[in-house]
C-alpha cells in the first residue's frame, strides 16, 4: 500500500469510528451531514504522506462532555469527573491556535512519557521549546476516541493546552480498568501522567 493509500485508509477508518460511535447525533447532524463536514479533511490526511494523525471533532460541532460519553476502551466506558459547566470553561491556550472550531487533524501526537514525573507547567515549557505544542481537551479526547489504547495503566496524560483559568489541568487515566477524564494542578508532578503533545494542527 502506498503512503497516500494508507493515509486515504486510515482517514476512511476514523470517520467509520466517528460514525459507530455515535458523533453524527451528538452533533445533531444525519450521518451524511456529519460525513460531509469532515470529508474535506480527507485531501489534507493523504497530502501528509503518512498516517500519523487524529481526526479532531471540535466542541463546536461535539461538546467535551458528549465527547467523553461516547469513547470505549476494551468495552468499558469513559468517564468524566468533571461537570459540563466545568468542562465548557477549559479553553485553549494563547499558545494554541486552532485552524478550525469544528474538525481538523492534529499529527505526530505524542502522549508525553519522558514528561513523567514532571510538573505540566514544565513539560509545557519543554514542549514549547522543541517546536511542539500541548494537546488540548478536545484533542485529547480525540486521540482516545480513535486510539483507545494510548491511555494505560500508570500510563495517564495531561491536557496542557486548555486551562480555564486557575491552576486546574484536565488529564486522561485507567481508573477501575475504563478511562477516566480528571483534573490535576499544574504545579503537581505525577509519576503516572506524562504531557500530551502534538506536531502540528492542519485544517480543510
Amino acid at each position: 500500500m502506498t503512503a497516500r493509500a494508507s493515509a486515504s485508509a486510515e482517514f476512511d477508518r476514523q470517520l467509520a469510528t466517528l460514525l459507530r460511535r455515535g458523533h453524527p447525533a451528538a452533533a445533531g447532524l444525519s450521518r451524511s451531514d456529519f460525513r460531509g463536514r469532515l470529508e474535506p479533511l480527507r485531501a489534507v490526511a493523504v497530502g501528509l504522506g503518512h498516517d500519523d494523525f487524529v481526526l479532531v471533532v471540535g466542541s463546536a460541532l461535539v461538546s467535551a462532555p458528549s465527547a467523553i460519553g461516547l469513547v470505549r476502551r476494551r468495552g468499558r466506558p469513559a468517564a468524566s469527573m468533571l461537570s459540563p459547566p466545568l468542562l465548557a470553561d477549559f479553553a485553549p491556550i494563547d499558545a494554541v491556535a486552532l485552524p478550525a472550531p469544528d474538525a481538523y487533524l492534529v499529527t505526530a501526537v505524542q502522549t508525553g512519557a519522558d514528561n513523567r514525573g514532571v510538573t505540566p507547567d514544565t513539560a509545557l515549557a519543554r514542549i514549547l521549546a522543541a517546536g511542539r505544542s500541548p494537546l488540548t481537551l478536545d484533542e485529547g479526547i480525540a486521540l482516545v476516541t480513535q486510539f483507545p489504547e494510548a491511555v494505560s495503566k500508570n500510563g495517564g496524560f495531561s491536557l496542557a493546552g486548555s486551562r480555564c483559568g486557575d491552576k486546574r489541568v484536565c488529564a486522561l487515566w485507567i481508573s477501575n480498568g475504563a478511562p477516566k477524564l480528571g483534573w490535576c494542578w499544574a504545579g503537581n508532578p505525577h509519576s503516572w501522567l506524562g504531557t500530551a503533545s502534538c506536531d502540528e494542527r492542519l485544517g480543510a
